[in-house]
This record gives C-alpha cells, sequence and structure tokens, in this order.
C-alpha cells in the first residue's frame, strides 16, 4: 500500500533569516530529546525548526524498500520540517534535538468553532 502524498515529511533546507523571522521561529516554543527512538503520532501538523540534532524518521509501514518510496527521511540542524497530521513514524536520533515547534491549529479560522451538530 502506497503512502498517501499527504503523509511526506517535508524538510527545507537551511531556510534563509528571512523566511524564519517571517515564521517566527524565535517566539516559537522549544523541545528536546536524547539520541534514542522514539514512536511519534502527530494529531496536528508540525512545523520545526531544528537547532541541533540529527534525526532518520520511518514513516509507519517503512518497507526498507527505497524503491517503494517507503525510504526514511533525513534532517538535522538548521532544518526546517513539516510533519503533517495524522503521521505515525519513529524517530531514530543520532545527535540530541533541540528545536523550535509550532502546530497548526484550526482555531484561527473562523468556522473553527462550529464543532456541535
Amino acid at each position: 500500500m502506497a503512502a498517501d502524498s499527504n503523509q511526506r515529511i517535508r524538510v527545507e533546507k537551511n531556510p534563509s533569516e528571512a523566511r524564519l523571522s517571517e515564521l517566527g521561529i524565535k517566539s516559537w516554543p522549544k523541545w528536546g530529546c536524547s539520541p534514542g527512538k522514539y514512536q511519534l503520532k502527530f494529531d496536528a501538523e508540525e512545523t520545526c525548526y531544528l537547532l541541533k540534532g540529527k534525526v532518520k524518521a520511518y514513516p509507519k509501514g517503512y518497507s526498507g524498500n527505497e524503491k517503494e518510496g517507503g525510504c526514511c527521511v533525513e534532517f538535522g540542524a538548521g532544518d526546517l520540517v513539516i510533519l503533517p497530521k495524522g503521521l505515525s513514524c519513529t524517530w531514530d536520533v543520532s545527535v540530541a534535538v533541540d528545536k523550535h515547534y509550532k502546530f497548526e491549529s484550526t482555531s484561527s479560522t473562523p468556522a473553527s468553532s462550529s464543532s456541535s451538530s
């Protein structure tokens, strides 16, 4: 079963200072972890900027067969990474991670409060 293209991890290598300022990254909360393997599930889209670290992310269902598009995604210090909502993956952290992060919230859209039926 092929991975949904909406479930792909997107990595922007070394974004410019202007791009980082535009996103307001320095005001985002920080999170870190030590080397190890972590099972993660993203209930909301996350954008993060790695200050330190090195990660190989293996999406759930990773076959180990690169021809099937099941390859891991590698990112590290200086990368801007977008992790899609609904993604389940394993992070294999080889160098301790320190990152700024932000979850996309639907609260910024006026129609988001229409959850009652």
